[in-house]
């Protein structure tokens, strides 16, 4: 059964690289950051090139309704433009949706990102549902269980792939909430922040058919633009009016929109991304069953682990410069569940390297 909302988990898109530099007197560039789950192949050279050509637009204000991005989007999504906007990371259009909506009542699937029960608190929101993806299914979410409580609600947020579990709900499944959030008149929020890693679960297509089906998107995790900050929501004609009178203006700089135009069109990125991420999941999964860390089934860029030496793994890792996830703070995990992202071969070499060597003093003591 749901329980009721209590205080914040904290942000759930990684650690912070700036204060680990800090407190180890060393320079950013020298942490090795996996507690946040961008692609580890890194901007493309297209978006490299695209932002380069870009610098000269800067002294100009920013195309306020991003037509090129959402032009791009639309072509590559089929959904038209006018059911497309654009905003500062999918972070900003969380708290938009709430604007607009004004839901009194809310459903979160729970662990996910933070940022939706705060976009409701802020908002005034006072009675939030939290509705556990129970460790016993290996994180499955119990849909008919998440169905029968959306009757209650008048909103309802489901990441899919959801983060930080690396669990992903089949089309099909989404498509039955999204069908009975429609006859109980709630919003569903599907927020497909991970979904370009399994683009064949999307349900953004369907936005238009509707009314109740509002889908985020985010395009710093797959192409690796988390410090430009980009995202995208798509949705029917009936809440467009109210998403464009609660947006504000300009949220999107200009290279964040010519950056992501670009990098959606970059097919040969995408297929070596597919191609990078199942060599190093299979030897990241090989060295988990070897040190015998317990990891469960992701179709992600990342790795929700379990682990009674989980703290020591975090502290002591993050003594050398290693960053990862702690989870602790996500509804219904504990200290003992970490999540690591998937980087390049030799970033996992190093991590492994030391996991074992921390291990081996941990078994030691």
């Amino acid at each position: 059964m749901p329980h009721r909302a209590g205080g914040q988990s904290g942000p759930c898109h990684g650690g912070n690289i700036y204060s680990l530099a800090a407190g180890l007197k060393t320079l950013e560039r020298k942490i090795l950051d996996f507690s946040a789950s961008v692609n580890p192949l890194g901007i493309s050279k297209k978006v490299k090139a695209e932002i380069r050509k870009t610098l000269k637009y800067l002294p100009a204000y920013p195309d306020p309704d991003c037509t090129l991005l959402c032009r791009r989007l639309s072509k590559k999504t089929g959904v038209p433009e006018k059911n497309i906007m654009c905003g500062n990371g999918s972070t900003e259009l969380i708290y938009l949706i709430v604007r607009a909506i004004k839901p009194a009542r809310a459903l979160i699937a729970v662990p996910a990102f933070s940022e939706y029960e705060r976009a409701l608190t802020v908002n005034g929101v006072k009675e939030i549902q939290l509705f556990p993806i129970e460790e016993k299914d290996n994180f499955n979410l119990n849909v008919e269980g998440f169905i029968e409580e959306m009757k209650d609600a008048d909103i309802a947020f489901l990441c899919n792939p959801n983060t930080p579990t690396g669990s992903v709900l089949k089309r099909d499944a989404v498509m039955s909430i999204v069908k009975h959030a429609a006859r109980s008149n709630c919003y569903i929020v599907v927020d497909e922040a991970f979904v370009d890693f399994v683009p064949e679960e999307s349900v953004r297509s369907e936005v238009c058919s509707n009314p109740r089906l509002i889908v985020l998107r985010s395009l710093t995790k797959f192409y690796a633009l988390s410090g430009l900050r980009l995202g995208a929501i798509f949705f029917h004609d009936d809440v467009a009016a109210a998403l464009a009178g609660n947006k504000e203006p300009w949220s999107v700089n200009t290279l964040a929109q010519r950056a992501g135009a670009a990098a959606i069109n970059d097919k040969a990125y995408e297929a070596e991304t597919f191609k990078y991420l199942r060599k190093e999941k299979a030897y990241m999964e090989k060295m988990l069953r070897k040190l015998e860390i317990y990891f469960y089934p992701s179709e992600v860029n990342f790795y929700l682990i379990k682990d009674e030496r989980a703290p020591v793994l975090y502290e002591e890792l993050g003594k050398r410069g290693i960053l990862l996830r702690d989870c602790g703070n996500f509804n219904g995990l504990s200290g003992n569940y970490l999540r690591i992202a998937v980087k390049s071969h030799r970033e996992n070499a190093v991590l492994f390297r030391n996991i074992k060597s921390i291990l081996y003093r941990y078994r030691g003591k």
